[in-house]
């Protein structure tokens, strides 16, 4: 097997590694399948429960009665902002935040190793291989 011959062996296994663990930071359940709108879905619900809850909680501070009751009566009584607090300490504990930012981060790396030896990958770690620079 010549030295050409190896080399191409050898960047087909890197191909099919990385790709696996690209693939394998995907979400494994069925619902989270489609990689680009997944992380889009992911995005969103991120952003709104976020949101949801930065409101709520200037709602609850512009409350005028705030300073008069407890913090358990104040909550029950801003009820919206409970529920986003929870919902977003909810989807932490579950990991969305991981979802959204893992397989991003592999890809991005890899991009940075791979432009030393003229190459990249794509979001999915399909290698691509970039001409030689000419020397004139």
């Amino acid at each position: 097997m010549s030295l050409e011959q190896t080399a191409c062996e050898d960047l087909k296994a890197f191909e099919r590694r990385l790709t696996e663990v690209i693939n394998r930071l995907q979400p494994a359940t069925v619902r989270w399948r489609m990689t680009t709108l997944n992380r889009t879905c992911i995005s969103v619900v991120l952003t709104v429960a976020a949101l949801s809850t930065a409101f709520g909680a200037y709602l609850w501070f512009s409350d005028p009665i705030i300073h008069s009751a407890t913090v358990p009566r104040s909550l029950i009584n801003r009820l919206f902002f409970t529920v986003a607090v929870f919902s977003l300490v909810l989807l932490f504990i579950v990991g969305i935040h991981k979802k959204v930012v893992f397989p991003s981060i592999i890809t991005s790396r890899t991009r940075i190793v791979l432009s030393d030896f003229n190459m990249s990958c794509d979001d999915t770690g399909k290698l691509i291989l970039k001409p030689r620079p000419t020397s004139t």
